[in-house]
């Protein structure tokens, strides 16, 4: 087992934070038995205030029992979370672990509700939705402020059009997070919610802080000249069956001087496509090649698209300019809760940046999960690391 508790902090300016009682406590377990992990994530999360638990677990985990046993070990505590594809410890990344973060209510209020079936979810659901996770029996303070974190079925290909609602709903209010994963074994991904754990669903959680903090999104990918056309797809699947009017795989494999016998997961995050909306390129990362040599994506892909390919750069580089960019405006921070899209970890362990790219996330205090998709802003986009950074607070001089 390894934990961590966040040092001291100082929020509103006036409110010292004691060592008793820090506003985010974090602690993750390496056991391979869900009822052990359970026990050692409740050694150091259990607090008289804590307000809710979020978690984000490996798919290997029994999620029955692992569900038994958080339901047990957190009695009276709330709990929400999802299935990963990675997580992102104190320690940087792992897989085949479990990793959660406790909020003490003195600086937080958390609600949450589960939305299933996704299908035919629209404005008016969401409105009602959001309307519910505001009204709550917390006293509201007038200096607290929301944002919204969801947590996906990463394989219920629903994000697109749910998470539009969502956005519409939640107006000014940030947003962000991301997709379960399972390891990618591309068959069962799991959100949890109210005890148990659920798949066709998703977990929208409305957080009330007095902390500072900033919701951010950022990638490290430049355009290049090349463009591939959708010319069949499927957007309801996320199926591409052509590209140029040629078989999909096969036209996606010549641009990157490969044969479609030679694409992976790891051939995927060197060498992504993406459209442009504006100004801005949006990743659409490939999921895996069918027999038909089609394309599934991990975001949905019209046809008459344009595709552009997309040239990775110093992934650690945009991450220290974004991350310094925020601290800047909100000062020390105290946390990361980030989603990291699965591909960005391929490619660091691709580039021999593993061991790297780890020691700088547990350097910057990031606790998460490698996605299958991250949200932000209504989107859904892929092979960004999105999240939001809690600050300390500013300690008035005396």
């Amino acid at each position: 087992m390894y934990a961590e508790t966040l040092n001291n902090a100082a929020v509103d300016g006036a409110c010292a934070l004691s060592e008793i009682s820090p506003p985010v406590l974090t602690a993750a377990s390496s056991a391979a038995d869900p009822f052990k992990a359970a026990r050692e994530l409740a050694g150091t999360l259990h607090h008289p205030d804590l307000d809710r638990v979020v978690f984000f677990c490996s798919a290997e985990y029994n999620l029955p029992q692992l569900a038994e046993a958080l339901n047990q070990v957190f009695s009276g505590v709330p709990l929400s979370g999802c299935t990963t594809a990675g997580e992102l410890t104190p320690d940087g990344y792992a897989c085949g672990s479990i990793v959660a973060l406790g909020f003490h209510r003195n600086f937080f209020h958390l609600n949450a509700a589960l939305i299933q079936p996704l299908d035919g979810f629209a404005l008016a659901e969401a409105q009602q939705l959001i309307n519910r996770l505001l009204q709550s029996d917390h006293p509201h303070r007038a200096d607290w402020r929301h944002f919204a974190l969801t947590l996906f079925d990463g394989l219920s290909s629903q994000e697109e059009l749910v998470l539009a609602a969502l956005d519409a709903a939640l107006g000014s209010t940030p947003h962000f997070g991301g997709s379960a994963g399972d390891d990618i074994h591309l068959t069962n991904t799991h959100v949890f919610h109210d005890g148990a754990f659920h798949t066709q669903a998703a977990v929208v959680i409305l957080v009330e802080t007095s902390l500072p903090f900033d919701v951010f999104t950022t990638h490290h990918m430049q355009p290049l000249d090349s463009k591939l056309v959708v010319t069949e797809a499927d957007p309801l699947t996320r199926r591409v069956s052509e590209l140029n009017a040629e078989p999909a795989a096969e036209a996606y494999a010549r641009l990157i001087g490969l044969t479609p016998e030679q694409l992976t997961p790891d051939i995927f995050a060197l060498h992504p496509l993406a459209v442009k909306l504006g100004q801005d390129y949006y990743v659409r990362s490939i999921q895996r090649v069918n027999p038909d040599l089609s394309l599934d994506f991990y975001c949905a892909v019209g046809k008459g698209s344009v595709l552009t390919r997309m040239q990775p750069q110093a992934m650690l580089q945009d991450l220290e300019t974004c991350l310094s960019d925020i601290e800047s405006r909100i000062g020390q921070p105290l946390i990361t809760l980030g989603c990291d899209c699965f591909l960005r970890r391929l490619e660091s362990e691709q580039r021999g940046e593993r061991e790297q790219t780890s020691a700088f996330l547990a350097k910057h205090r990031v606790i998460g999960f490698n996605t299958y998709g991250e949200h932000h802003a209504g989107l859904h986009v892929n092979q960004t690391f999105t999240g939001v950074v809690l600050g300390r607070g500013k300690v008035e001089k005396e």
